[in-house]
């Protein structure tokens, strides 16, 4: 069973800082490309980063320079740090997997991340 469970969300002023964890199970990590996704309310689900299995990083460009994407594949874990965060941050943050060689995917459940003062 594959399980993809996120933490780290909360309340953060503009201007602070929040780090996201995303634990996978039930899959081989270390060949999966790992994203973090996220859905405002009213709008469409948008790419935020992603990192390949070797590692090669991609950030949409509203957050290119304030987010780091990163992954421990010791611990089958992915990480979002956020920092300069901005009220236009606050959605839900979604994990994804995904394996292009068998057309495969898999999300977590979403934490909330909210900024404002």
């Amino acid at each position: 069973q594959v399980q993809l469970v996120e933490s780290g969300g909360g309340l953060v002023q503009p201007g602070g800082s929040l780090r996201l964890s995303c634990a996978a199970s039930g899959i081989t990590f270390s060949i999966y490309d790992m994203g973090w996704y996220r859905q405002a309310p009213g709008k469409e689900r948008e790419l935020v980063a992603t990192i390949t299995d070797g590692l090669s990083r991609n950030y949409v460009d509203s957050v290119k320079g304030r987010f780091t994407i990163s992954r421990d594949n010791a611990k089958n874990t992915v990480y979002l740090q956020m920092n300069s965060l901005k009220p236009e941050d606050t959605a839900v943050y979604y994990c994804n997997a995904r394996l292009a060689l068998w057309n495969t995917q898999y999300w977590g459940q979403g934490t909330q991340v909210t900024v404002s003062s």
